[in-house]
């Protein structure tokens, strides 16, 4: 039986079928529920900004679909020196930017040296890894020189953040580089923005360097523009694609995929590697959850099982551990140690922790009570998982608040710092990425929005990071991943899954899991 809002999905289509007309063939039109603050690859990790970045801009390599592999991309070929301390990257000379101008090795040295400016605490700028220096030897080639290794250079240097940029444009529009215009190397090129409505890309007509062992087609794409637009009611969604509105969708209301699996004009691709998690986060530095038994007591009060079944419809995987098992360096004991679902033990861990259950049927402890703040974002699965944590904090007599945020708004509010708790989902490759990317106290406000600080874990996570061995690498980030699940900062919800929904009359569509941007770069999509 059809749930109600996909029945109401369906009578909106049949009216937009009676209204509208289709997009045309050489405009793709790709649907998604939030827009980004900005479109500067450096000024924040939202995926609403870096996914039409990896179209719009390009990076030295590229990632396969395994989300291990790494290909030519702006660099034909590198090397690495012995110590892995230094990598000399041989340029492409072919490459222009959407405006003309030739890509040359500066560009690289420009953008990283603006990506690794401490004084701009960019937030992904430690995927630089510990940089010594970055110089241009000749017009295509770029020495890079590490103080330190970092085992997984090549990977992070595919990440959005690693996007080159133009230092006109950003010169050029100074506080509006991002918001009126943004000049890359990429397979689509900026034409307008109205945030919060769409973004429109053209074709980057001179593109001929696709990643190689990527994609077929090298460039330029098969047709003319791909509108980004906006749509953030769920039922507005479903409707748009089953009525023929909109080419793709990755960001799919999960009530919905039963229908669009039987809808005869959809088709629903999954990558072969994608890594992405729900969860629920602890300022650790807050009073009343600075306490990990405070955590704890939380974490083993919700069913993951159940949360699958009533949340996300069965299409997500239940979690049992922060990190996916199939990613690199997974630890199979951390499996259960947070996720076991045991109400007795949760009151036991807030009895131990002194918070005592009053007549009010809520907890109290020198005279406060155990009121906490949560943060939410009104994208995907986040509020109700907000609800079902509050729900289960109340029958052991904690008191959650909910404030639910626009996420335009969202990620400035949760820069204020506050919170106690904060529901969000993130993307990431391998263990080690999720670990460095949450846990390192030098990634603190923002990733590290738990404001955790040890030395213990920033010395595990150094370890693994300039790791002269794979065998090294792993022994360090399992190690760290057994520290940060017996601290509870973050509790995990589920592993999402992503699917993206295309027309079935759109050929050569594969899903790539890279940030969950699942078109990447949509080098090979054919109307």
């Amino acid at each position: 039986m059809l749930r109600k809002s996909t029945r109401a999905a369906l009578a909106l289509a049949m009216g937009l079928c009676a209204v509208a007309l289709p997009a045309t063939g050489q405009t793709l039109v790709n649907i998604r529920s939030q827009d980004a603050p900005k479109y500067d690859p450096h000024s924040n990790t939202s995926s609403g900004m870096g996914h039409p970045m990896f179209m719009m801009g390009d990076t030295l390599v590229a990632l396969d679909w395994d989300l291990k592999s790494v290909h030519p991309l702006l660099a034909k070929s590198w090397t690495v020196s012995d110590d892995k301390l230094t990598y000399t990257f041989a340029l492409r000379d072919d490459v222009t930017f959407c405006s003309g101008k030739k890509f040359t090795a500066a560009d690289v040295v420009y953008s990283f040296t603006r990506l690794a400016d401490p004084a701009a605490k960019w937030p992904f700028y430690w995927r630089l890894g510990d940089v010594d220096s970055i110089s241009a030897a000749d017009p295509h080639t770029v020495v890079y020189k590490l103080k330190r290794p970092h085992a997984e250079l090549l990977v992070d240097l595919a990440n959005f953040a690693a996007t080159i940029i133009n230092k006109d444009n950003v010169e050029g529009l100074g506080a509006d580089f991002g918001v009126k215009g943004f000049d890359g190397t990429g397979p689509l090129c900026w034409e307008k923005w109205e945030p919060r409505k769409e973004l429109v890309l053209k074709r980057h007509d001179a593109y001929k360097w696709g990643p190689t062992g990527v994609y077929a087609n090298k460039g330029p794409v098969r047709y003319e523009r791909m509108i980004w637009r906006i749509v953030p009611e769920e039922t507005t969604r479903i409707a748009t694609m089953l009525a023929g509105q909109a080419d793709f969708c990755h960001w799919n209301p999960l009530q919905a995929i039963e229908t669009f699996r039987k809808a005869p004009t959809l088709a629903i691709y999954e990558p072969v590697a994608d890594f992405a998690m729900y969860y629920w986060g602890f300022k650790a530095t807050r009073e009343k959850v600075a306490d990990k038994r405070v955590r704890q007591a939380l974490s083993h009060l919700v069913d993951r099982e159940e949360i699958n079944k009533a949340i996300f419809f069965g299409q997500a995987e239940t979690a049992r551990s922060l990190v996916h098992p199939k990613a690199l360096d997974f630890e199979p004991a951390t499996l259960d140690v947070l996720t076991k679902r045991d109400p007795e033990r949760s009151k036991a861990l807030l009895d131990e922790a002194g918070w005592k259950l009053a007549t009010d049927g809520f907890r109290y402890k020198d005279g406060k009570k155990l009121e906490l703040l949560m943060y939410s974002y009104t994208v995907g699965q986040n509020p109700k998982l907000s609800e079902i944590l509050q729900a289960a904090a109340r029958t052991v007599g904690v008191d959650i608040k909910i404030q639910t945020w626009d996420p335009t708004v969202f990620f400035q509010k949760i820069a204020q710092q506050d919170y106690d708790i904060w529901t969000l989902s993130v993307p990431y490759t391998s263990a080690g990425d999720q670990m460095y990317l949450y846990y390192h106290s030098k990634n603190r406000p923002v990733p590290n929005r738990m404001m955790w600080a040890d030395e213990e874990t920033d010395r595990l996570l150094e370890a693994g990071r300039h790791a002269l061995t794979d065998a090294e690498r792993e022994k360090n980030f399992k190690e760290v991943q057994r520290l940060v699940h017996q601290e509870a900062l973050m509790l995990p919800a589920a592993h999402s899954r992503l699917f993206l929904v295309a027309k079935k009359s759109i050929k050569n569509v594969r899903s790539h899991g890279i940030y969950s941007a699942a078109l990447y770069k949509g080098l090979d999509v054919q109307p």
